[in-house]
């Protein structure tokens, strides 16, 4: 009936937590039902066991049962939990209309309990999964106040201490819809307060990600800094004996292959310092007002012509006319460069790369980059940003750590969203600007 999307779904130990919370929160209303039947039989006097009267004692002492029964298989349905919540919503609606049919049907002032169903539905699904919850709890309630005018059921026909009055057409349909609007109001107003928690959790929880990543990476670059400088150095003198050793020694053939063999190294070296460099130490570069839109189709123009992706992946934009940023051109193209690269170097095949533009709520301009590759797994997404991590066997696993470095240090973020199989999405969150007769579209 119900599902969660995935991009806001409950981590397994907080969807526990709340369902432990309902289950108790459950058991406990049941010890209440029976507690006001007592109650009631002790305020009137009436200590027969009517027929009313039994059904609530049976449908506590049922739902006391099920509430254990939800506790014991809780452990053994984790990965069918979706399921499991749908079930127990199910279960509960058809209790509340028990409940409403043994106190009175029509008369009953226990209705108000489908309310505090879609209440808590909307604590585990999205408004969407809380309006059905909520159309759910209204046809019920119709269907037995029909069932009621028609007399199929009747509420009142124990003979017990329990009365009510002749129903009219009108005055069912004048509660039903009253039902009716009650639960999809509380349905719009409880999904969506629930949809922006959890809108709001997931940013906190990307914010406090990307803290963390900065200040390792920043602890990482102070320190890499130095060691990269102390190295640079001698190998720039190593490079330079070799090239005067290797005209100087004779033209032996086997000497010169060991020649190209060292200085093809100490270059790759070499490259490989001015890397870590770069990652250690980014510079703010020539920083001015782009034109995101102009940039990116650039940046796509040059990529799909580049000879490393041999025409294999398909390359979409979607992007925004009036989009300006501040940032240095050459270092935004590096950033989304590499991330293409990175999109396409995970496509085995053919396959595709779709770059689309949007401007969110608080008005930050975000860039999202998504392929069909291959995806990450968890472990693997927490470490795709720490230096000298690689998934390639020729990567040297400081390109992401550079472009998380160089956003750094405009004030900007990158966030990343893998499924194994499905794919990868990186999301650029940029600080728009008002544009300049001279923007930049490099």
């Amino acid at each position: 009936m119900i599902e969660l999307p995935p991009k806001f779904q409950h981590d397994q130990e907080t969807f526990s937590r709340k369902l432990n919370w309902l289950m108790s929160l459950r058991f406990l209303f049941a010890l209440l039902l029976l507690g006001s039947t007592i109650a009631v039989q002790v305020v009137y006097r009436n200590y027969r066991l009517e027929i009313p009267i039994l059904l609530l004692y049976g449908l506590g002492g049922t739902i006391v049962l099920l509430s254990a029964f939800y506790g014991l298989i809780a452990p053994i349905v984790k990965k069918h939990h979706v399921l499991f919540v749908n079930f127990q919503i199910c279960i509960d609606t058809i209790c509340i209309s028990l409940v409403v049919f043994i106190t009175g049907g029509y008369s009953s002032v226990f209705s108000f309990l489908y309310l505090l169903i879609v209440i808590y539905s909307s604590v585990f699904v999205f408004k969407q999964g809380t309006l059905m919850v909520a159309l759910f709890c209204s046809l019920q309630f119709a269907i037995l106040l029909v069932l009621e005018l028609y007399g199929y059921i009747d509420p009142f026909g124990y003979g017990g201490f329990l009365r009510g009055a002749t129903l009219t057409g009108v005055q069912v349909f004048q509660k039903s819809a009253i039902m009716a609007v009650a639960c999809f109001s509380v349905a719009f107003l409880s999904g969506y307060l629930s949809d922006q928690e959890r809108k709001s959790k997931a940013e906190l929880v990307a914010m406090e990600a990307h803290l963390d990543r900065v200040k390792n990476l920043a602890q990482i670059g102070e320190m890499a800094a130095g060691l990269a400088h102390e190295i640079k150095n001698p190998l720039a003198s190593l490079s330079g004996a070799i090239q005067i050793l290797k005209g100087e020694l004779a033209q032996d053939a086997d000497n010169m292959r060991l020649m190209h063999i060292v200085l093809r190294e100490t270059d790759r070296l070499s490259s490989l310092v001015n890397n870590f460099l770069t990652f250690a130490r980014p510079s703010a570069g020539r920083t001015e007002t782009v034109n995101l839109n102009a940039a990116l189709s650039e940046i796509v123009t040059l990529f799909e012509k580049d000879g490393s992706i041999d025409q294999r992946v398909k390359v979409t934009l979607t992007a925004l006319d009036d989009a300006y940023i501040e940032i240095d051109p050459l270092q935004l193209r590096q950033v989304v460069w590499n991330l293409l690269l990175n999109g396409a170097e995970s496509i085995d095949g053919e396959g595709t790369l779709t770059i689309s533009v949007k401007v969110l709520r608080n008005k930050w301009i975000t860039v999202e980059i998504a392929d069909s590759g291959c995806g990450m797994d968890d472990n693997t997404l927490k470490t795709i940003f720490n230096p000298f991590f690689t998934t390639k066997p020729d990567g040297t696993g400081l390109g992401l750590s550079i472009v998380y470095r160089i956003l750094e240090t405009y004030g900007y973020r990158l966030d990343v969203q893998s499924t194994p199989g499905k794919g990868t999405v990186f999301t650029l969150y940029f600080k728009p600007t008002d544009p300049t007769p001279n923007a930049s579209t490099e």
